[in-house]
């Protein structure tokens, strides 16, 4: 791009300098013609006396050159005026912009034929980038807020009733051993949450920031998923679900951390569980494609609406109505999963309709 930016400017300037010529020797000969013609009249004696004089001196030959140069010169400077100015609007422009005169998504005019209408061009380029920078920015900075506000909020919650009922035993308010055992219980369930909670926080912070490692080694996606439905069994029972694996072949091998792995699965076969009861089914099918292998998990419970499908997998976000706490109520553990996957080299997708909720896991192949 910028070599022919380069050889537009360069044959910009030559067809100036030709235009500029013609230009000089078509007015040096209509100026000849009109001085001659004056100079016949009566009252032109003074000047056709000066001519001949000039003409005398210089010769006619030098005279004709120096016109010719003058009017080449002035042409040339006039031509390169136009289209440098066009150049110096351009500056102008981004200057207010970089002065806050204008908004960063000003788009300068982009003028056809003009050499420098490529600069006007990127330009409008970099503005559109760095106002979608911008726009990130911020969209980070509420980000961060909220990440901050629902953290307090989710840390609070459990270390509340944990405070309140220590409180209680320490007091002594309470009737018999049993229920002293029922408060050291909640207590123990709520600091349960909370490291729960502390550890996705912890996960997702190193994600983010690429400081996790992966152990790879060679793995049976069909048995390491029938080995994950077999776990959850009694918790599919007592939900009230069935559930099954669908896949094509028996031995699909991935390269894959199993612990990672593991991780991704169990929140989403805890999401069918915990929101799918309705449909008093969850299926895991598996196939294999050219380059991966391809996982989804489907339960056939209230779906999701179309607004919340687009933000799921951000950080501590809350789709409406009864899906208040995706990912076992941390928030963050959809955001986990899909981080996890893309360590992976593979991508996680959901959808969602009135028949079931699809969440589909894609793993390159061995």
């Amino acid at each position: 791009m910028k070599a022919n930016s380069a050889w537009r400017l360069t044959l910009q300037s030559l067809l100036h300098l030709i235009a500029s010529a013609v230009l000089a020797l078509v007015s040096t000969a209509m100026l000849a013609t009109t001085a001659d013609a004056l100079t016949r009249t009566y009252r032109m004696r003074e000047l056709r006396s000066v001519l001949s004089d000039l003409e005398s001196m210089l010769g006619m030959p030098f005279l004709m050159g120096a016109a010719i140069t003058i009017l080449f010169l002035l042409y040339f400077i006039l031509f390169q005026l136009i289209s440098y100015r066009y150049f110096d609007r351009v500056n102008k422009t981004m200057q207010q912009m970089a002065d806050g005169e204008l908004p960063f998504d000003y788009e300068i005019e982009v003028r056809r034929g003009n050499p420098f209408r490529h600069t006007a061009i990127h330009m409008n380029r970099i503005s559109s980038r760095l106002h979608l920078a911008l726009e990130e920015e911020r969209r980070a900075e509420r980000t961060k807020n909220e990440l901050i506000t629902n953290v307090s909020h989710d840390l609070r919650t459990p270390l509340t009733s944990i405070l309140g009922y220590l409180g209680l035993i320490e007091q002594d308010k309470y009737r018999d051993e049993v229920e002293l055992r029922h408060y050291v219980q909640i207590a123990y369930d709520k600091s349960q949450r909370l490291n729960v909670l502390i550890q996705d926080l912890f996960d997702f912070t190193r994600m983010r920031n690429d400081s996790i490692s992966l152990n790879k080694i060679s793995l049976n996606a069909t048995e390491l998923l029938g080995e994950l439905l077999m776990h959850y069994e009694v918790q599919l029972r007592e939900a009230g679900m069935k559930g099954s694996l669908h896949a094509s072949e028996t031995k699909i091998m991935i390269k894959a951390d199993p612990d990672k792995l593991v991780r991704v699965f169990d929140n989403l076969i805890m999401n069918a569980i915990s929101y799918g009861q309705e449909g008093k089914r969850l299926d895991i099918e598996l196939k294999r494609t050219s380059t991966e292998a391809v996982i989804a998990v489907i339960n056939y419970g209230e779906p999701i609406s179309a607004h919340d499908l687009p933000y799921l997998f951000d950080r501590f976000y809350r789709a409406d109505k009864s899906r208040t706490e995706w990912a076992g109520g941390s928030g963050l553990g959809l955001a986990i999963a899909k981080s996890i996957a893309e360590l992976h080299g593979g991508s996680i997708v959901v959808s969602s309709d009135s028949h079931c909720t699809v969440f589909r896991v894609s793993l390159p192949l061995e």
